[in-house]
């Protein structure tokens, strides 16, 4: 067994085995894309556990940023696989820790029902005047919305007409003030109890952008926090999982 993934092993084994004299406080960077599922999963945690979590939501590559610059997280739950694997190459993560703990989907949404249609053609329609997503230097799922705007060859057809959020919870929210008529969103951000909700959407077909496969990465300042080490072994859990299959996750065990 590599020294890494043994030193893993220890720290579960020690959170598992050793009764937990007193409830500890994780501080979580959380990729904007995840905040639904992270909320019910905090307080399903919580309520487990007695361990207390703290949640900060952002872009990956902002909170990514942060972390380089010493904000005081100790679990990083991101949006993509490169975020928690650059953390790790600075030094900045426990190694052996990093897992996949979801596939993301993408969707083009309106909240307006009947605008989106089943085959995202509405993109090629002059009956809309905003498409809203993501920086793509910083979110992958803009990152995915472009790449699937070049396989439709549309990026330039709509570049005047884009809007840009600083991460896909704004993006989300010029779609749903009516700013922007249609946007790229996470498909968690408009799943409700396992359907799309009030709108109209389309879900990109996986293959049309890189995969959006979604890390977790225990940092550092982490590395002798109970709650933190208990709360990545959670996100492995079938009741874990079973949450974010209601926002439309998918997990790399199961073919997806």
């Amino acid at each position: 067994m590599r020294s890494g993934v043994r030193q893993w092993v220890t720290l579960l084994c020690c959170i598992l085995i050793a009764p937990m004299l007193s409830a500890s406080e994780v501080h979580v960077a959380v990729a904007a894309n995840f905040a639904g599922p992270m909320e019910q999963l905090a307080r399903m945690f919580e309520r487990s556990t007695g361990h207390r979590v703290i949640v900060s939501l952002g872009s990956t590559g902002a909170l990514q940023a942060q972390i380089r610059h010493g904000a005081p997280f100790d679990v990083f739950i991101a949006g993509d696989a490169a975020g928690p694997a650059a953390v790790l190459q600075a030094g900045l993560g426990v190694p052996a820790t990093r897992f996949t703990y979801a596939h993301g989907r993408l969707v083009l949404w309106s909240r307006d029902a009947g605008r989106v249609d089943a085959a995202g053609t509405v993109l090629r329609r002059d009956d809309w005047q905003r498409l809203a997503v993501a920086n793509p230097e910083l979110a992958p799922y803009g990152k995915a919305a472009m790449e699937t705007l070049d396989r439709l060859g549309l990026r330039v057809a709509v570049r005047s007409r884009l809007v840009q959020g600083e991460n896909i919870a704004q993006t989300l929210q010029f779609v749903a003030s009516g700013n922007a008529q249609l946007g790229f969103v996470a498909m968690s951000q408009v799943m409700i109890d396992g359907r799309i909700g009030r709108g109209s959407a389309w879900v990109v077909p996986r293959q049309w952008h890189s995969p959006i496969m979604q890390d977790a990465v225990l940092l550092q300042r982490g590395r002798d926090n109970a709650a933190a080490i208990a709360l990545l072994q959670y996100l492995r859990s079938e009741s874990a999982r079973g949450v974010m299959r209601g926002f439309g996750y998918e997990f790399p065990s199961e073919g997806s």
